[in-house]
């Protein structure tokens, strides 16, 4: 695929948001010119009626528009119409979504008493058999024919009735037919969604918004971007449905899901989101209202210059910019992390310790943790004391002059400071630059050398694409110098703090720009829980591997244990388990599809039951929930990736 044929947003450096056409759910209006909406999904049993709407309500008053909720099958479908009674008694209008999987009638019931219908086009008119088929153009046809005649008629239901239908793919659960012909690729998932629409346009149904999910950043931002692509490419504008699937809990959630929707929203593309976590519902509307309300008045950010020219990498495929390797930096090095002490009042050993680094005074030793920052900025304030080896210091380029002797240290220079400077490092200097001193002379002059590394800074509301353009003119002139991404935060809470360093950091990782990440912050949180949120933005992006990973499915009525409470205990037992990624799951519909990134799964099956997997393989079934944790410790232990806690 090849982006400089097919554009995926209306344009990279000045804010617009892609007008989608209006869908109607119920009184709620959504694409077009209208507000982002925010919604999310009940956890309860659809069949405890009281639960469910006790649950919607809470969600509700916390700011959700659209209530999703689980119709396994025909039974939970029929009680649908009850809960809508006794919310509609309750005075809440709030329209509600039929969540589907496998059940076509179970979707066709529910498209006629409620606002909308989720259908999973992996699952909808196809089990699951992980099978590779070598279709032939006609068997292929055939395949499509028999989902057509399982398909249509709720399609006839929905236009019949007005009902709203949401096309959501899903990664972890694409058919073994899309498999079998497309891959496990964002193509396949863009596909999968066409086969159902091209349907659905056959019978004039239009009333559609469709989704693209990944618990993967990368697979998710890519396939909404190629969906995008492909409907401008064929006149269509679908509301668009963003979620990341499985983001998991507390911090790692947030950031997550800030990495994949973040992303999308700085260019324009999204009508309506679902910030997926293993918390109670209601938790999820204020951070998916904090990712919404950041693009209300975007349209009026500082200028950026226009890109003329077709953009220089694939934003449909990762690739990360090659960069010549200096020390540390740029080459096949994982991307560092400076951290910010610039503010602090003095820098001593013990104030390390919020970069990831302990030192004991009776030992005389440095202890290094999994999130330590590989560079510290102490600006003009000196550090006299033996740091740890695997650290390096950065000065401002005067005060660098009275430190240049000390191991590790290292000059900041300001643009062209930089060639008027008298004295420089020999092995790397870091250069400060902004859109308005990198200019074409400015990177011609720093292309050939070999100790330089330049750090991207914006001042922009809309940063993340102003940085892009920095890196994208680096391309275009085939400079491949190493480049640090660099933020600056003032007065933010720390919830909105994690969401927009992990949206603008997140996006340009995520299109391969960034040797390293810096976060300056003021007045906003500790240096503590700055460096977290780099390194968790990081593993996020799946650009630097630093904690165990947890593909978590935030619960629904289908949920047969208690996945908070379950997610809390595995945690426990594993978090110490560097680049191992293990899938909770709380039914087999987020099973081993929607879990296939995921080392290990532990995956509900039945009251009281668990099935383990590694990989998509099941090694364990039926094991009972009180001993399953430890049985999926003895299963990483059987394979080698167990070690013992420190």
């Amino acid at each position: 695929m090849n982006s400089l044929i097919l554009p995926y947003c209306n344009s990279l450096t000045s804010y617009q948001r892609f007008v989608t056409r209006e869908v109607k759910i119920g009184d709620l209006l959504m694409g077009a010119n209208h507000p982002i909406r925010v919604q999310s999904m009940t956890t309860t049993d659809t069949m405890d009626t009281k639960a469910t709407v006790a649950q919607s309500i809470r969600m509700i008053e916390a700011g959700c528009e659209l209530v999703r909720i689980t119709a396994p099958s025909i039974n939970e479908a029929k009680n649908l119409e009850i809960i809508k009674k006794e919310l509609k008694q309750a005075g809440y209008n709030t329209p509600l979504c039929a969540d589907i999987h496998f059940t076509p009638n179970a979707a066709e019931f529910a498209a006629r008493i409620i606002e909308k219908v989720r259908v999973n086009p992996g699952n909808y008119a196809d089990k699951k058999k992980f099978e590779t088929i070598d279709y032939t153009d006609s068997a292929y046809e055939a395949e499509l024919e028999r989902i057509r005649e399982r398909f249509t008629p709720l399609v006839k239901i929905c236009k019949e009735y007005g009902t709203a239908m949401r096309i959501g793919t899903n990664h972890g659960s694409l058919s073994d037919r899309i498999l079998s012909r497309y891959g496990d690729t964002p193509l396949g998932m863009v596909e999968s969604a066409f086969e159902f629409l091209r349907i659905c346009e056959e019978n004039n149904y239009y009333n559609i918004v469709i989704s693209m999910k990944a618990s993967n950043t990368q697979v998710m931002v890519q396939a909404y971007r190629l969906l995008v692509a492909k409907m401008m490419e064929t006149n269509r504008n679908y509301p668009l449905h963003l979620g990341v699937t499985e983001a998991g809990d507390g911090e790692d959630g947030r950031i997550k899901s800030a990495v994949g929707i973040g992303t999308l929203l700085e260019d324009g593309l999204g009508d309506t989101i679902r910030v997926s976590l293993t918390e109670e519902p209601e938790f999820e509307m204020p951070v998916a209202r904090a990712l919404a309300d950041r693009y209300t008045k975007r349209a009026a950010h500082k200028s950026i210059p226009a890109l003329n020219t077709p953009t220089p990498y694939n934003p449909f495929e990762y690739t990360r910019r090659a960069a010549k390797e200096i020390i540390n930096l740029g080459g096949h090095q994982v991307p560092r992390i400076i951290a910010d002490y610039s503010m602090k009042p003095d820098i001593t050993a013990a104030s390390l310790f919020t970069a990831g680094y302990q030192y004991s005074v009776p030992l005389d030793k440095w202890t290094i943790t999994d999130m330590a920052a590989d560079y510290i900025y102490a600006g003009a304030l000196p550090v006299n004391f033996e740091i740890p080896g695997t650290l390096g210091i950065i000065y401002n380029a005067q005060t660098w002059q009275q430190q240049q002797h000390q191991e590790r240290a290292y000059p900041l220079f300001c643009a062209d400071e930089f060639f008027e400077s008298p004295l420089s490092h020999p092995r790397l200097n870091f250069i400060a630059v902004d859109i308005h001193t990198l200019t074409t002379a400015f990177i011609e002059k720093i292309k050939p050398l070999t100790n330089c590394v330049l750090v991207l800074d914006s001042f922009n509301e809309a940063a993340m694409p102003e940085i892009r353009r920095m890196a994208i003119e680096l391309m275009l002139q085939h400079c491949n110098v190493p480049v640090i991404l660099k933020r600056n935060f003032n007065q933010l809470s720390e919830s909105d703090f994690q969401l927009y360093a992990s949206t603008d950091l997140g996006g340009l990782l995520l299109d391969g720009f960034g040797d390293g990440i810096w976060i300056k912050q003021k007045d906003c949180v500790s240096t503590q829980v700055c460096n977290s949120t780099a390194f968790g933005i990081l593993q996020a992006t799946r650009t630097r591997i630093s904690k165990t990973e947890y593909i978590s499915c935030p619960s629904c009525g289908r949920t047969l244990f208690d996945l908070q409470e379950t997610t809390q205990k595995i945690r426990l037992r594993t978090d110490h388990l560097k680049g191992i990624k293990i899938g909770i799951m709380g039914c087999i519909v987020n099973g081993p599809g929607e879990m296939a990134d995921a080392d290990y799964g532990y995956v509900g099956t039945g009251p009281g039951k668990i099935s383990l997997y590694k990989g998509k393989e099941v090694v364990k079934k039926n094991v009972q929930s009180e001993n399953a944790v430890d049985e999926l410790i003895e299963l990483i232990k059987s394979h080698g990736d167990w070690v013992e806690k420190p």
